[in-house]
């Protein structure tokens, strides 16, 4: 069975869920085999184990003290060496960007934005915020894929996971841009947005930059804090926090809308979450359509009563 490299996305040694959403769509097409860059690859591979990963190519940190081009390399030696069926990176701005530059050093095509899979290769896309469906295939070459996070169920399969050094050797061209200097965003108590179990996202309706009726929600809840593009745009949320089509996916097993009224553009980052509710004072809002639980009312009031009975119960 041919091998499927996939692209690893850890920060401090930790697995992030993307990372196993991709080498279970992996398993559909061959033997996952994790290409992990930097440190942190020991104590790592348990997870990629748990979700199917055969073998772990281990590369020096070195490769990140550059832009995108090293990975490129890399990954491109790699698809040469194992033959492999198909490189899988999560669809990240970077990450597409190498996708791209692999693509190119394999003489093969690159696929963005992919929703799902299947065992022959054939990637199916969600268009227009999700109101078309397309499909697409490399005609030639290795494919490259960028598959988008929270759109294929990482579901867990024992594997070796045997760990092995990758090395290559850079040419001049990848070592052109270095990376002068690394800012480490700050965290919060609360969960990553596109790793949550449980999101809680406030709009327009929220009517001012005091989120705090949304925080406490997400608080009680364990959550994380999304918004909708009109509350960003506003200026009331960090934009890092966006949930949409130009924002970020989720995919939670509960999504909670706040004064969102549900245009197309907001439900293209978060209509395949589990389990929907909605609040919103119309009652025609199209959030409704979408939603598995709907309470037409003033988050402002709906909201509170919510959390105190939450805080109730725990």
């Amino acid at each position: 069975m041919a091998e499927v490299l996939v692209l690893v996305d850890h920060v401090d040694g930790e697995v992030k869920k993307v990372t196993t959403e991709l080498l279970t769509a992996a398993r559909r097409i061959g033997e996952p085999a994790a290409v992990w860059v930097g440190d942190g690859a020991e104590s790592g591979k348990a997870k990629l184990a748990e979700y199917g990963a055969e073998k772990v190519y281990s590369a020096p940190a070195e490769l990140n003290d550059y832009v995108v081009a090293p990975k490129a390399e890399l990954l491109a030696k790699l698809a040469g060496e194992k033959s492999a069926a198909a490189v899988l990176v999560s669809a990240t701005p970077e990450n597409k960007e190498i996708a791209a530059r692999t693509a190119v050093k394999l003489g093969s095509g690159v696929l963005t934005d992919v929703v799902d899979l299947t065992a022959d290769l054939l990637a199916e896309h969600s268009i227009f915020g999700g109101a078309t469906v397309t499909h697409s295939r490399v005609r030639s070459g290795v494919p490259v894929v960028a598959v988008r996070p929270n759109s294929v169920p990482a579901e867990p399969a024992s594997g070796a996971a045997e760990l092995e050094e990758a090395a290559v050797e850079l040419s001049e061209t990848a070592t052109g841009a270095k990376v002068a200097e690394r800012v480490v965003q700050e965290k919060g108590a609360r969960p990553e947005l596109t790793e949550a179990a449980v999101v809680v996202s406030g709009g327009r309706g929220v009517g001012s930059d005091d989120f705090s009726v949304v925080e406490a929600l997400a608080d009680s809840l364990g959550a994380a804090v999304g918004a909708s593009r009109a509350a960003v745009d506003s200026g009331w949320y960090p934009n890092q926090f966006q949930v949409g089509q130009t924002g970020k996916t989720v995919s939670p097993n509960l999504y909670i809308a706040l004064g969102i009224s549900g245009a197309i553009q907001h439900r293209a980052g978060m209509q395949t979450s589990k389990n929907i509710v909605a609040v919103n004072k119309d009652p025609e809002a199209p959030i409704f359509e979408l939603a598995d639980f709907g309470v037409v009312g003033d988050l402002h009031t709906v909201a509170p009563q919510l959390t105190e009975e939450v805080e109730k119960r725990k």
